[in-house]
């Protein structure tokens, strides 16, 4: 007589059915098209400003064996009576200089730079530059698309230039320049950003409405001051002066949780005591 396997009364757990939640955006944000005239110009004015200040990312290739470091430690926290150095005298001590890697070779010019997407978005939330430059060649291409509301919302002049990172990467060491920011008050490229400044076209965001030339001022003045903005005096502004009605959200389906389990109440009969 044949047993029945031990896995065969109990019930088969059903694998739970992935759910995911997304909002369609009703606005297409991109960049503002480049001419071919001011690419080129932009190219030139970068290439020259970096070969003619030389900075550059050296790695130091440094190869060490696995577990050393704590034998090292070991070693040094217990040391035996005989194994115990010599006092040497305070003039022979040193402390050694642990070099950084990877280093650059103008550090001082390096903090004035927003190398990268990670670094550009940070420069932005804190209001911290004045120009930025990003290439095309982002896959995917929506990597880079929250930098234009950001930018907008900061009136920092923003623009996408094709072959960005393919001229500027050998220059600088990289692999790769997918965006480059300028700081603000930065001493070494103030002449680059005066002169790139003009040739940016402005962005174009649906729902930040677009300012007079006196505002824009006011704006450009108050954000090279470096002074913070309030957010309840933004919120007004945009309610007041622009002319768009959000549409509101419209839920197509609701699909309930499959993994929620739900217990059935017991109706206790009083009469059955």
């Amino acid at each position: 007589m044949s047993t029945p396997a031990k896995g065969a009364t109990k019930k088969e757990k059903k694998k739970p059915i992935p759910v995911k939640t997304s909002l369609n955006s009703p606005y297409s944000i991109h960049w503002s098209p480049l001419e071919r005239e001011h690419k080129h110009f932009i190219l030139n004015t970068l290439k020259v400003k970096l070969s003619a200040v030389g900075l550059q990312k050296q790695r130091v290739n440094r190869f060490r064996e696995w577990g050393s470091r704590r034998r090292s430690r070991k070693k040094a926290s217990k040391p035996t009576e005989d194994q115990k150095p010599a006092p040497e005298p305070a003039e022979s001590v040193q402390t050694p200089s642990k070099p950084t890697e990877p280093c650059w070779t103008i550090p001082t010019v390096r903090k004035q730079l927003a190398i990268g997407i990670n670094e550009v978005t940070k420069g932005l939330e804190r209001n911290e530059l004045s120009l930025v430059l990003v290439c095309n060649s982002v896959r995917p291409a929506h990597m880079t698309c929250h930098l234009i509301p950001l930018s907008k919302t900061r009136s920092v002049p923003a623009c996408q230039v094709p072959s960005l990172s393919e001229s500027l990467a050998g220059l600088l060491g990289l692999k790769c320049v997918l965006a480059l920011g300028f700081k603000r008050g930065a001493e070494v490229f103030e002449d680059v950003v005066r002169a790139i400044t003009p040739v940016v076209p402005p962005l174009k965001v649906a729902w930040i409405p677009t300012d007079s030339k006196a505002k824009a001022e006011e704006k450009l003045a108050d954000t090279l001051k470096g002074q913070k903005r309030k957010l309840e005096e933004m919120s007004d502004e945009a309610t007041d002066s622009s002319p768009l009605i959000l549409q509101p959200l419209k839920v197509k389906k609701i699909i309930p949780n499959p993994t929620k389990t739900r217990k059935i109440k017991k109706i206790k009969n009083k009469w059955n005591m």
